[in-house]
C-alpha cells in the first residue's frame, strides 16, 4: 500500500467515524446540561429555540470554508484524516504547515515531494506531528490563557492606540506563523496566488466597510480560498 492509499483505507475511516462519534455525543451531552441549566435560570423554550436556529446559520455559512479546505487538504493527506482533523480541532493553514515540516523532517523537499514519492512508512510521523504539535496550544490555554487573555485586554484599555496597535502586530505575528514562506520564495506561482488570495480578502473587508453588507464577512475565507485555488491554475498556466 502507498502513502495515499493509507490515508483513505477503510480503518482509518473507521477510526475516524469513532472518534467524530464520541465528539458528536459529549456535543450533545454538554448541550442537554445546556439547555436545562437555561430553564432553570428562568429562560423559555421559545427563547432556546430562537437561540438555537440563529447559532445554527451563523455557524453553517461560516463552515462553507471548512469544507473547502477539506477538498484541498484531502488531495494531499486523504479524506478521513483531513474530514478528522478539520472536525475537531485545527485548521487548513496549520495541518499543512505540520504535515510539510514532518514531510521536511523525513528528508523530503515537501509535502508534496512525499506524496509524491508514496513513502507509506511517513504516515504516523506525519499524523504524529500534526496531531502533538497543537495540543501545546490548548494545554497551554488551561494555565496561562486566561492570565494572557485579561492582561492583553487590560493593556489595550489602558495604553488607547498604542494597546490597538500592540494587538494589531500579536495577531499578525500569530497569522505569519503560517505564511508559508517556503513556497513564496520558492516560485512566482504561489506568490502571484498569495496576493491574488490577499486582494479578494481586502476587496470583501471594503465592501463590508463601504457599503454596509456585513453578511459578506462570513464568506471571506471561504471565497479567498476558492478565488485561490482557482487563480492557482491561472498562474500556473501564465507563468508555471
Amino acid at each position: 500500500m502507498g502513502f495515499l492509499e493509507v490515508m483513505n483505507s477503510k480503518p482509518l475511516y473507521i477510526m475516524v467515524m469513532i472518534g467524530l462519534g464520541y465528539v458528536f455525543l459529549m456535543c450533545v451531552f454538554m448541550m442537554q446540561r445546556a439547555w436545562k441549566h437555561c430553564l432553570s435560570l428562568g429562560m423559555t423554550k421559545s427563547q432556546l429555540m430562537d437561540i438555537v436556529k440563529s447559532s445554527t446559520i451563523y455557524t453553517i455559512i461560516p463552515s462553507l470554508s471548512v469544507v473547502i479546505g477539506l477538498f484541498s487538504l484531502s488531495t494531499v493527506l486523504g479524506v478521513p484524516w483531513s474530514w478528522f482533523r478539520l472536525s475537531v480541532i485545527g485548521s487548513v493553514s496549520y495541518e499543512l504547515v505540520a504535515a510539510d515540516m514532518a514531510a521536511i523532517g523525513a528528508g523530503y523537499d515537501s509535502l508534496a515531494a512525499l506524496v509524491a514519492a508514496n513513502d507509506v512508512s511517513v504516515v504516523g510521523s506525519v499524523m504524529l506531528s500534526m496531531s502533538i504539535g497543537i495540543i501545546g496550544g490548548v494545554v497551554g490555554c488551561l494555565f496561562i490563557g486566561k492570565k494572557i487573555h485579561l492582561s492583553t485586554m487590560e493593556y489595550s484599555a489602558s495604553n488607547g492606540e498604542w494597546g490597538a496597535l500592540m494587538m494589531a502586530c500579536f495577531t499578525m505575528a500569530m497569522h505569519s506563523v503560517f505564511l508559508p514562506a517556503r513556497s513564496i520564495f520558492m516560485g512566482s506561482v504561489a506568490t502571484a496566488t498569495l496576493l491574488t488570495s490577499a486582494l479578494c480578502t481586502y476587496l470583501h473587508n471594503w465592501a463590508v466597510k463601504k457599503y454596509g453588507i456585513r453578511w459578506l464577512s462570513n464568506f471571506t475565507m471561504a471565497d479567498s480560498l476558492i478565488v485561490g485555488m482557482a487563480s492557482a491554475i491561472l498562474w500556473t498556466n501564465l507563468l508555471g
